[in-house]
C-alpha cells in the first residue's frame, strides 16, 4: 500500500484511516472528538473490545497526522484479511448483522448509537465478526430515530432474505450493489409467502413502500420521533427476522467432494502429510487455498496458526467450513466464496473502495489441490495463463498436477472434446518453469497425481 490516506477511506468526515511505514492508522478529526471522548468515557469502547465485538486500539503521537484537524491517531489491531460481504458465505453474513445489532443494543445502553450499519464495516477474525470502524459510534439523542437502519436492512436484511427464499447464488447482487440491496428491489424479488413474515413484511416491503412514498412527498426531510423503547423494540424485531432466515447447504457439485474422490483413506493422509512438509518449507504466515472446499486441507496450514484464507466457489463447501470456524476450531482460518475465473474486481469510487482479490495479496504460499483441471479443461483456460495467476497470487505455490489419465479427469472429459493437446506433465512443468523454481515434485501414494512445490522467480 501506498505511505497516505487509503482510498477507500474518504466519505467519512470524522476521520480516515491511512499507511505510514507499512503500519495503518486511523486519523480522528476536530469534528469527531466529542464523539470519540463519549466512546472512551462512557465505557463502551471498553465493553465491546472485551466482547471482542469492537477492534482494539491504541493512541499513537499526533505528529502522525495527516491534517491540522486532527485529534487523535489511532493504531488499530491489525485484521488478518479484508473480505467483502459479496465474498461471504449465508452464515458469515446473518452473523455479521446478529453482531452488528447487538452492537448497537449495547451502545444504546451506554448512551450512544451506531451512525451507520455497513456491511463492510464488519470484518472476521478468530472465528468470529467483528467491527473495525471506530468513528461508527455517534451520541444517542432522546426521540432520534435509528439513522442506520435502512442500511441496515440494505446490506443484511434484504440480501439475507433472498438468499434464503430464492437462491443462494443471489448473492453476488451484493457485489453490483455495493450499498445494499435496494428495497424495492428486494421486496419484488422475494416470493409472495414472506409478507407472512411480520418481519419481512415490516422491514422490507413497508419499508420499501415508504421510501417510495417519502421520496416523492414534501415529507421527505421530516424526522420521526421514536422513543427509546420503541427503538428497542425494533432492534428485537430485526433481530427475531434475521434470527429466523436460514438457509440449508445441500444440492451443489462439490460440497460432499471428499466422500467422492479416487483416494484412498490412506493417500488422503499421506496427500496431506506431504503438504505440510511442503508448508514447512516455505516458512509462511499467510496462506491462500484456492479451491479448498470445505477446509480439509485448509486446515494443515491453520493447524500451525498460519493464517490461511480458504476460498472455494461452491457455497455449500464454504457454508460447511465457515459452520466449523466459528466454533472455533479453526480460528486462524477465514472460508470465502470466490470463483477464480471471475475473481473480485477492484469496485467503488475510482475502482479503488473495493480491492481485488489480487491486490489483497500476495500470500506467502498459495495452495492448488485437485484444481488445475478444473480450470485448464472445464474453462479453458491455458496452464501459462495459470501460472501467471498463481505467480500474482502468492511467492510460494503448493499445485497438484491431475493427468487426463485420472478418473475426476476422463468424467470432464466425457461431456467435452478433448483439445488439450498439451495437458500433460511436461506441459505443466513448462508452462510454470516460466514464473516459477519447481523446488520439489513428488508422486502421491495411491494415484498417479503429482504434488508440486515452487517459489516465484
Amino acid at each position: 500500500m501506498n505511505d497516505g490516506p487509503l482510498a477507500a477511506s474518504f466519505r467519512d468526515p470524522s476521520g480516515f484511516l491511512f499507511q505510514h511505514q507499512g503500519t495503518l492508522y486511523r486519523q480522528v478529526n476536530k469534528s469527531y472528538q466529542a464523539d470519540y471522548d463519549l466512546l472512551r468515557d462512557s465505557g463502551l469502547y471498553d465493553l465491546l473490545t472485551e466482547k471482542g465485538l469492537l477492534i482494539p486500539h491504541r493512541e499513537v503521537s499526533l505528529d502522525l497526522a495527516r491534517s491540522a484537524d486532527a485529534v487523535r491517531i489511532l493504531e488499530p489491531e491489525l485484521v488478518p484479511f479484508i473480505s467483502y460481504p459479496y465474498e461471504w458465505c449465508f452464515s458469515q453474513l446473518k452473523d455479521a448483522a446478529l453482531a452488528t445489532l447487538r452492537i448497537q443494543r449495547l451502545a444504546l445502553k451506554k448512551g450512544m448509537s451506531l451512525k451507520d450499519a455497513s456491511a463492510y464495516n464488519i470484518q472476521f477474525t478468530g472465528g468470529r465478526p467483528v467491527l473495525i470502524d471506530t468513528l461508527s459510534f455517534t451520541a444517542y439523542q432522546e426521540g432520534s430515530p435509528w439513522v442506520a437502519y435502512r442500511q441496515f436492512c440494505q446490506h443484511f436484511l434484504a440480501p439475507l432474505a433472498i438468499m434464503a427464499s430464492r437462491d443462494i447464488r443471489l448473492a453476488s447482487l451484493l457485489r453490483s450493489n455495493i450499498d445494499g440491496i435496494p428495497l424495492d428491489l428486494a421486496a419484488g424479488l422475494l416470493p409472495w409467502r414472506s409478507r407472512l413474515s411480520p418481519g419481512l413484511l415490516m422491514h422490507i416491503h413497508a419499508h420499501a413502500r415508504s421510501q417510495k412514498k417519502h421520496e416523492s412527498s414534501r415529507s421527505a426531510g421530516k424526522t420521526t420521533q421514536v422513543t427509546r423503547n420503541a427503538l428497542l423494540g425494533i432492534l428485537d424485531s430485526l433481530k427475531g427476522a434475521v434470527s429466523r432466515l436460514n438457509w440449508r447447504p445441500g444440492g451443489t457439485e462439490w460440497g460432499e467432494y471428499y466422500d467422492d474422490t479416487n483416494y484412498s483413506d490412506s493417500s488422503l493422509q499421506t496427500k496431506k502429510d506431504l503438504v505440510g512438509t511442503m508448508l514447512d518449507r516455505t516458512d509462511s504466515r499467510t496462506v491462500w487455498d484456492v479451491g479448498a472446499n470445505n477446509g480439509y486441507f485448509s486446515q494443515v496450514a491453520s493447524d500451525r496458526g498460519l493464517f490461511t484464507l480458504a476460498a472455494d466457489i461452491d457455497p455449500t463447501a464454504v457454508e460447511q467450513n465457515w459452520r466449523t470456524c466459528r466454533k472455533g476450531a479453526r480460528p486462524d482460518m477465514l472460508p470465502l466464496v470466490m470463483d477464480l475465473t471471475n475473481p473480485s474486481p477492484a469496485l467503488g469510487w475510482g475502482h479503488r473502495e473495493r480491492d481485488s482479490f489480487l491486490d489483497r495479496g500476495p500470500a506467502d504460499t498459495v495452495i492448488a489441490l485437485a484444481l488445475i483441471h478444473h480450470l485448464a479443461i472445464s474453462n479453458n483456460v491455458p496452464l501459462d495463463r495459470l501460472a501467471e495467476f498463481f505467480a500474482r497470487a502468492g511467492r510460494h505455490l503448493i499445485i497438484e498436477f491431475v493427468p487426463k489419465s485420472d478418473s475426476q479427469v476422463q468424467r470432464l472429459l466425457t461431456t467435452r472434446e478433448d483439445v488439450f493437446p498439451t495437458y500433460d506433465l511436461a506441459g505443466f512443468e513448462q508452462a510454470f518453469s516460466g514464473f516459477f523454481e519447481i523446488l520439489e515434485q513428488t508422486g502421491i501414494e495411491g494415484s498417479e497425481r503429482t504434488l508440486f512445490l515452487m517459489r516465484r522467480k
